[in-house]
Formats: structure tokens, C-alpha cells, sequence
């Protein structure tokens, strides 16, 4: 039975994920913590690998458990520990004067910041699809493909792109449960030239999108629906998650099942 194997949040949008064990469902559909925080730049527009390459040189680990976050940006000889609740000026002024930037940083503990606000929910991959993707490239190993493509859930026990399930033609929707948390499956997802890059440096990887997408074009599953796959340029799933599942938890380990 498909498996779920593994839950990443990602505390402030861009930076480095957290692995837990389990995971409580906000009142906006979203993962809890995923997100919850976003830094915007001068031009209200996202910090991310898609606007701002420099990113990249931002390391992040975060203690869920008390609400801190360590920083450190390359060049600097040391981490820097920050109160995510009480010192996001703090942060957006740390981060600012390493990276050149003017900063602010932001919150929304409900829907948090996702990039498609018509598919706010978490997005999912299965353990075997990162693997042949991995293959894919000579030099990345699973754990760098994982890092590269930031999802959200991870599901096991199941074939390479197997998550091709888990949307419909066109604008048709996919219904399945992970544990007791009903979710909808809407569309495999675009991606953007974060990917390409070194999640630590930076560093573009020749070729990465065209390999990506010549791949996925030969070993397009027969239950995907090619009509989303003009441009194979695509990876993981995205989904919605009606605010009704408010409070219910997922849990590594949990059943995932089409309904």
C-alpha cells in the first residue's frame, strides 16, 4: 500500500526544510509552519532562487520545538540564533545587510505563502521518483534531487511517478486520503530554475531543465495525463486542502489512498 514516508515543512519560504514526524493541518489548507514566514523585498515581490539568485548562500536550521531559527550566510565566520516570533525585523536586517537587500520579513500561520494560490497544499513526490530522477544526472544522488525539488510529502512503497495518480485531465481534480486528511490532487507541478541549481551554491548544473524534460517526455507513466505535459518540464503534485480539515494530523506511516 502507498506509504506515507516522509514530511518536510519549510518555516520561511526559500530557505532549508525540517523532516518531522508528524504534521497538523491549519485552518488555510496548509501544512502547519510550512511557509509561515516569507521575506519580501523592496519591491514587495518573494526572496526566492527565482527572483534572487543570492538566496542560495543563506543556510537555515530550524528548532520547531522553540521557535528559533540559526542563520548563516556565506562569507560570515559564524551562525546567528533568532526568535522567529519576536525578531523578524531582527532576521530581515541580518539577512538584508549580507545579501545587499532591503528586507522584510512576514507571517501568516494560516494559509502561509505558497507559490500557486490556487493549489495551496503541499506538494507530493514519491521516494522512487526522486531516485530515478536522480539517475537522471550523473553526480546528484537522492538527498541533493530531494533538496532540489523542496516537496512537501514524500510517499513510498509505490512505482517511479506513481503521484501521476493523483490528478485528472485538464481541470479534473483527484480526490485521496493520507491518513484521516482528504486532499485534492489538481496538477503535476511546472517548474522553475530553482531546481537547476546547487541548493548550497548556487551553481547551475548544464543542462538540468532539458534533461528533466526529455526524461520525463520518455518515461511519461501510462496513468499521467499527457495533456498537462506540452511543456515536460514537471515534477511532484500539487494539491488543495479544504479548510474543513482543520486540525487533523499526518503522520509518517500513515495510508495513502485513492478514493
Amino acid at each position: 500500500m502507498p506509504t506515507l514516508r516522509r514530511i518536510t515543512v519549510f518555516p520561511i519560504k526559500a530557505l532549508a526544510g525540517v523532516t518531522v514526524s508528524e504534521v497538523a493541518l491549519t485552518d488555510g489548507g496548509a501544512l502547519e509552519h510550512d511557509r509561515e514566514y516569507a521575506l519580501f523585498d523592496s519591491s514587495d515581490g518573494y526572496v526566492n532562487g527565482k527572483r534572487h539568485k543570492c538566496i542560495h548562500r543563506v543556510a537555515a536550521q530550524f528548532d520547531l520545538s522553540n521557535g528559533s531559527v540559526d542563520l548563516h550566510v556565506d562569507g560570515d565566520p559564524d551562525w546567528r540564533t533568532f526568535a522567529l516570533l519576536d525578531e523578524q525585523r531582527e532576521i530581515a536586517g541580518f539577512l538584508g545587510e549580507r545579501l545587499g537587500l532591503e528586507l522584510a520579513l512576514q507571517r501568516n500561520a494560516s494559509s502561509g505563502y505558497p507559490d500557486d494560490t490556487g493549489a495551496w497544499g503541499p506538494t507530493i513526490i514519491s521516494t522512487a521518483t526522486l531516485q530515478e530522477v536522480a539517475g537522471w544526472f550523473p553526480g546528484l544522488d537522492i538527498e541533493s534531487v530531494r533538496r532540489r525539488f523542496r516537496a512537501n510529502l514524500e510517499i513510498d512503497d509505490v512505482p517511479p511517478f506513481w503521484e501521476d495518480h493523483l490528478y485528472g485531465s485538464g481541470d479534473k481534480t483527484v480526490a485521496f486520503d493520507i491518513g484521516n486528511v482528504r486532499f485534492e490532487g489538481v496538477n503535476p507541478c511546472r517548474r522553475c530554475v530553482v531546481p537547476t541549481r546547487d541548493p548550497d551554491t548556487g551553481e547551475s548544473y548544464p543542462k538540468f531543465a532539458k534533461i528533466l524534460a526529455e526524461n520525463r517526455r520518455a518515461n511519461l507513466p501510462e496513468w499521467a495525463h499527457a495533456d498537462h505535459f506540452a511543456n515536460p518540464y514537471r515534477l511532484s503534485v500539487n494539491t488543495r486542502v479544504d479548510p474543513s480539515e482543520a486540525d487533523k494530523t499526518l503522520r509518517v506511516g500513515d495510508p495513502v489512498v485513492l478514493t
